[in-house]
């Protein structure tokens, strides 16, 4: 009987399975991996790494086979996140907050003042 898709999951090969709620699993599709001659001339733009003169062309194949790594489902690797830039930003925030809240305060003692000048 026909099935709705219940879930999915990754093996170490890259290989896709779904799971459906009739008990059935089908194949949906297969992770191709990179292998590149020499991965440290890979160039950072931004988040992602891109392809140099210096790194080679990438090797296109599946995991685990002539070389290329294998997959490691359901773990944390680090993140390709620009610290320094994500810092930069959160300082700004903060200064931000800060000046906003010297000025919550500066206008409230001026009210305050206000109110003291009436009486």
């Amino acid at each position: 009987s026909q099935g709705d898709f219940q879930t999915f999951s990754i093996d170490d090969s890259g290989t896709v399975t779904g799971s459906y709620d009739n008990g059935q699993n089908k194949v949906l599709a297969q992770i191709a991996m990179a292998n590149f001659s020499n991965p440290a001339g890979l160039v950072r733009d931004g988040g992602v790494y891109r392809v140099s003169t210096n790194s080679g062309q990438a090797r296109i194949g599946q995991a685990g086979v002539n070389g290329i790594g294998k997959l490691a489902p359901s773990t944390l690797e680090m993140s390709n996140v620009d610290l320094a830039e994500e810092f930069t930003k959160m300082i700004t925030a903060q200064r931000g907050f800060q000046a906003n809240s010297k000025l919550i305060a500066t206008s409230d003692e001026m009210m305050q003042q206000l109110v003291n000048l009436k009486r």
